[in-house]
């Protein structure tokens, strides 16, 4: 297991959780200087000492195989597994050339030491730098704020305001030298993969000039040290891919931390001090503190930040009810009163800010007002996989493939915005629609076009290989087997909605032949995986393990064009199940909502009549069973208007919808299967994953009813299903 990655996200929290992921990083950085310190001197004492040679060789051999990479996430691709054991080879050849009489070449210092003092000096230097004024404004953010809290609420309120504007100033300036720390970290733990073994590759390929007899040695290790260099290159250009991404998200959380807070089990957290009576009076203790609201938890850990260390047992309790405490009843400010079932007397707690007392209490339900914060960042998609959507990607297609096959760094190179922009609204545009049969005229530049074609396939309400699937493809990518891989990949895209998979089918149709052309347009299936990985498989959640994935959203991408003619042609060895493709049909319903931005694709399947009257059966016989259970007069009432409802849909598509109560059946919970922004009064804002309340029939076709945060509103029939 590698490195958990560093969310930017736990920097404002900056939880004992964090605290201890950032140690093991920081760990790591150590290790790996002093690793490359005693690399540095062992290669000195090697050029300077000829006839300790052999035994200096055997030294440093060893040293390279005792080291051991780690990487940043809970998996490894085929490059880093490549990078991980070339110190071992690297050894191997140290080991078989120990007792070769050799000289040492007059360059080594340039093209092994330079580099890596450069790197320590440079890249683990700066990191040790950002960790002392890390460690520094702690200390000086966590005094000003214990010296902050402790003033008394009957202070003058010019003093008090003035006390809460410096406290958010230094607040706000520990955040950001945060992100900071954890940014160059991570960056640090990256560059060594390809800026600490580089140097090493050009010292051996130094040495293999200079032996007379390590000829066939140096032929042997032609072909690792090739499939080595690509891996550096494909790690480094992944680098250079996830370093961008990852200082975008710094800068977003800089400029609105509250948008991109990572996504919790707990309905609050953070610290909290809490009043404990001792014998000498009473004292406030930090803790970082949880609350779940559906079993009413409250986790207290008492922990100070400045020593990294826990400060006493953890404690649970159940609340039972939360009172803001008035500002005249305690000399502290932002206290609030809990009560807890299986705990005697009140707990007094005192929180960071009045904001931070209010969402606390929010979190409680205390008395202050219910704030909801969620927002729904869904965007309006203007993309389809519509007949205009095809015909755009195909007209794409085969200007490329006609016109500009050869072009270096086809795809990589991206045309003018304002032009990809032009060109797509001709394309989209509804009176032209009927002329898009037509050619795109040549005046268009390719790089214009092959931006256009990755812009619309970006502008679809959701990635074509469809967030419900993200996670599944990169584990499919993380297994070992290469032939495990490309199987599991397979059963995975025939289970895409019909239109997700012919376009996915037509898109690899076309970069394979763009692949096959590498030699003219320098794109290779590894660059094209880099290209659209991202586009094609995005995640829902941008965070920084997301980022770290990147590389194997791209190894997905090289798989499906490596293997398309088996993937898209042929049937999986292992068929779907019953209930993959009853989850599949029913996620993909063709009934479209006008409200909803995000729409499902529908995939639509044959099927024979008796095998389409064979599924109605058993539909309404697991029906009638459910009814049975809770009323068996009603089933009595209404088993004769089960079977016109379920022939009501097109007896040519075969079209699973989720599964609805009839007026008999009791209210109950439903969970939602996607997003979907209301564009009226009567309608519900959700996100996927969202539970309803007295979910029933409603008045309006194809629309449920159904109650979120005590408010009752419509929801499309196709966004959920039943629990």
């Amino acid at each position: 297991m590698g490195l958990p990655a560093l969310e930017f996200s736990d920097c404002c929290l900056d939880s004992p959780h964090f605290r201890e992921t950032l140690k093991s990083h920081e760990a790591e950085l150590d290790k790996t200087n002093k690793f490359i310190k005693e690399l540095i001197k062992d290669g000195k004492s090697l050029i300077s000492a000829l006839k300790n040679l052999s035994s200096a060789k055997r030294k440093f051999a060893d040293s390279l195989n005792e080291f051991k990479f780690q990487c940043i996430g809970d998996a490894e691709t085929d490059d880093e597994m490549c990078i991980a054991k070339s110190l071992q080879e690297f050894a191997t050849v140290l080991r078989n050339l120990e007792d070769e009489r050799i000289r040492m070449i007059e360059n080594a210092s340039e093209v092994l030491i330079t580099p890596l003092e450069k790197f320590r000096k440079e890249q683990i230097g700066a990191a040790k730098e950002a960790k002392k004024k890390y460690d520094k404004e702690t200390e000086k953010y966590c005094g000003i704020l214990e010296k902050h809290l402790n003033l008394s609420s009957k202070k003058k309120e010019s003093q008090l305001q003035e006390a809460d504007s410096q406290v958010d100033l230094v607040r706000q300036h520990f955040y950001e030298v945060s992100l900071e720390y954890v940014f160059k970290v991570q960056e640090v733990q990256e560059r060594k993969m390809f800026e600490f073994v580089e140097p090493l590759l050009a010292f051996l390929q130094g040495l293999f000039t200079f032996y007379h007899h390590g000829y066939e040695l140096a032929k042997d290790f032609g072909d690792f040290k090739t499939q080595l260099t690509i891996s550096i290159q494909n790690t480094r250009n992944r680098f250079e891919g996830t370093r961008s991404e990852v200082e975008s998200l710094m800068k977003k959380m800089k400029e609105n931390p509250l948008e991109h807070k990572t996504i919790s089990p707990y309905t609050m957290e953070g610290y909290l001090y809490v009043q404990e009576k001792r014998h000498f009076g009473t004292s406030w203790v930090k803790h970082y503190c949880t609350y779940q609201r559906d079993s009413k938890q409250i986790t207290m850990v008492p922990f100070d930040q400045k020593s990294g260390g826990k400060g006493g047992e953890d404690e649970s309790v159940t609340l039972k009810s939360c009172t803001r405490r008035k500002t005249d009843s305690i000399e502290k400010r932002f206290c609030f009163d809990v009560e807890a079932v299986d705990r005697p007397g009140v707990i007094t707690m005192q929180a960071l800010s009045e904001e931070d007392r209010r969402l606390w209490m929010e979190a409680m339900d205390g008395r202050e007002p219910v704030y909801n914060s969620n927002k729904d960042n869904q965007s309006e998609g203007t993309a389809q996989l519509d007949s205009v959507g095809f015909s755009i990607i195909r007209k794409c297609i085969h200007a490329v493939e006609t016109r500009g096959i050869n072009e270096q760094g086809l795809y990589r190179i991206v045309g003018v915005n304002s032009r990809v922009q032009k060109l797509l609204s001709v394309l989209m545009d509804p009176k032209t629609a009927s002329e898009t049969e037509t050619d795109i005229c040549a005046e268009w530049e390719i790089k214009t076009i092959t931006s256009a074609l990755k812009t619309y396939l970006r502008m679809l309400p959701g990635p074509l290989m469809m967030y419900q699937f993200q996670r599944s493809f990169i584990k499919a990518a993380k297994l070992e087997n290469q032939e495990s891989r490309v199987s599991e990949i397979h059963s995975l895209v025939h289970r895409l909605p019909e239109k997700n998979r012919q376009m996915l089918q037509l898109l690899m149709n076309h970069l394979a032949n763009v692949a096959n052309n590498h030699k003219q347009n320098l794109m290779t299936v590894a660059n094209l995986g880099v290209v659209f990985g991202p586009t094609l498989l995005r995640p829902q959640e941008e965070t920084v393990a997301a980022i770290m994935d990147i590389k194997f959203q791209n190894i997905v991408i090289e798989i499906l064009i490596e293997n398309h003619e088996k993937i898209f042609n042929t049937v999986p060895e292992v068929p779907l199940t019953n209930a993959q493709l009853h989850l599949s049909r029913k996620k993909s319903g063709d009934s479209k909502p006008p409200s909803c931005s995000e729409r499902p694709l529908t995939l639509f399947h044959a099927m024979q009549s008796t095998e389409k009257q064979e599924q109605r059966n058993s539909i309404i016989n697991s029906s009638l069973e459910s009814v049975v259970s809770s009323n068996a007069n009603s089933i009595l009432n209404s088993s004769s208007s089960l079977q016109p409802n379920m022939n009501s849909s097109d007896p040519d598509l075969d079209v699973l919808k989720p599964t609805r109560p009839n007026s008999l059946t009791p209210f109950r919970k439903a969970k939602a299967l996607y997003a979907c922004k209301a564009e009226h009064d009567s309608e519900l804002s959700f996100t996927a994953g969202t539970v309803f309340e007295n979910v029933h029939p409603s008045q309006e076709p194809g629309w449920l009813e159904g109650t979120l945060n005590g408010k009752t509103g419509l929801i499309p029939e196709n966004y959920v299903e039943f629990l």
